[in-house]
């Protein structure tokens, strides 16, 4: 990111340091935190992997939170491992993969516990590992072959035009921006597809308009006459609106959705809540320029959060849940209240990424969200991934990275609640402290009568 905008190169160096120094913190702690109770026997076992999960939840939640690579992604790396997620969650998921992984430590020494105590917590672990696999295959067996359980109205196009991020925010490229969405929005795949003129739902990517298209209205236009009757788009776009003497200009900006019908009207907008710090927002940024520093950070941030998650319906079509883009990665955090929406729709650049893991990752991330909840996703990004991912986590179509072109398909139905969305992330948070203290309390018994 910071080698596209060129006038905050200088930082680099800086972020590559500190972000790592402050995630290794949760890290670091964890092991601390181990090393200092320095357990024997089955609770090293115990006391590893709930100290590290409990670790990763807070990672999740410190200063906004960051649950990037989360260990839990790890075991989710198949369809059949992953749907556990739908039970516990990612972070419980950590804490059985540390589990299991830790396991074959009992039997490096033979300190503090008898060999068939640790023959038997093996056992049990193992056990663990079994049934995350018996559940997976269990839960997908009852599931509708891939692609084929949809909601029948809701056919959709979704739109990756692969524009170059180091030229995406450059004003002179605004009518070629949208240029070449309208012409990929319209593009015949086939011979016997009638283009843009037989979905409901057409969805463009995370700021695919890099201008306030509330003061456009050739724009909006435009749009219209792209749209057929009953279709709507759905695209990413900035938002401004005036604002009290907070605002350094009298503006605030967000980072936005909206929705718009046949006639170029806007029906619907989402503000992103969940900003990417150092990237959307400076954090304590009152505080920088109280000290006569932000000229040092000019041009990072600038969006405001939104006030709340929304369930979007507009008539004719199913209702949905935005994720814009980083939003996708927070466990336990991505529905609206209120009524359920019938799926997600994640909109993302991730042309900050390049041609790396990252947008790789952050498709396995926002795929959990749908295993989670129990809600299929529909995900258009900029230079990739762009999917239709069903409730169970599975690919049902994608689009590679860094190509431009379109994904038709229809929005795949919906599964009842899942336990996860129930319980929520405390779950987990409850089940580690649990474990702590119980290993904590077994070790002063010990501790007490030697």
């Amino acid at each position: 990111a910071f080698l596209v905008n060129k006038d905050q190169a200088w930082m680099a160096p800086f972020a590559a340091s500190l972000l790592p120094m402050g995630l290794g913190l949760f890290f670091g702690t964890a092991t601390a935190l181990y090393r200092r109770f320095a357990p024997q026997g089955v609770r090293r076992v115990l006391l590893f992997a709930a100290l590290f999960a409990l670790l990763e939840w807070l990672r999740g939640h410190v200063l906004t939170g960051f649950p990037w690579n989360l260990f839990g992604q790890a075991v989710a790396f198949t369809n059949v491992t992953a749907q556990a997620a739908s039970v516990v969650g990612v972070y419980g998921l950590t804490f059985a993969g540390i589990a299991v992984f830790a396991a074959p430590a009992l039997f490096a020494d033979d300190r503090g516990s008898r060999l068939w105590l640790r023959r038997l917590t093996l056992a049990l672990v193992l056990a663990l590992a079994a049934a995350d696999i018996g559940w997976g295959v269990y839960r997908l067996s009852g599931a509708a072959p891939v692609g084929e359980a949809v909601i029948a109205d809701a056919r959709v196009r979704i739109v990756q035009p692969n524009i170059d991020q180091a030229v995406k925010w450059s004003p002179e490229k605004k009518q070629e921006a949208l240029d070449k969405l309208a012409t990929l929005s319209d593009r015949r795949t086939d011979p016997e597809t009638l283009g843009a003129m037989s979905f409901s739902e057409i969805v463009w990517p995370e700021t695919a308009l890099p201008f306030f298209l509330t003061e456009d209205p050739q724009a909006l236009a435009r749009i219209a006459d792209l749209l057929s009757p009953g279709t709507i788009l759905l695209t990413g776009a900035p938002r401004v609106e005036p604002a009290d003497d907070l605002a350094e200009d009298g503006r605030r900006y967000y980072n936005s959705l909206f929705v718009i019908d046949d006639t170029g009207a806007i029906r619907a907008a989402y503000d992103k809540v969940h900003l990417v710090p150092f990237g959307e927002y400076m954090p304590f940024g009152s505080l920088v320029r109280r000290l006569g520093i932000g000229e040092l950070f000019r041009g990072i941030g600038g969006f405001s959060p939104g006030p709340r998650r929304t369930r979007i319906a507009v008539a004719g079509h199913p209702s949905f849940a935005v994720l814009i883009c980083y939003e996708a990665i927070f466990p336990g955090e991505v529905l609206p209240e209120g009524d359920r929406p019938d799926y997600f729709v994640n909109v993302t650049n991730d042309g900050w990424f390049g041609r790396s893991v990252g947008p790789y990752q952050h498709l396995d991330a926002a795929r959990l969200r749908s295993i989670e909840e129990g809600i299929p996703m529909v995900r258009a990004a900029n230079t990739g991934i762009s999917a239709i991912i069903d409730a169970y986590g599975r690919t049902v179509a994608s689009l590679p990275l860094g190509e431009d072109g379109v994904l038709d398909g229809f929005v795949p139905s919906e599964r009842p609640k899942s336990f996860f969305q129930r319980a929520g992330s405390p779950f987990l948070l409850i089940f580690s402290v649990f474990f702590i203290l119980l290993s904590l309390v077994g070790m002063g018994k010990r501790r007490s009568g030697s």
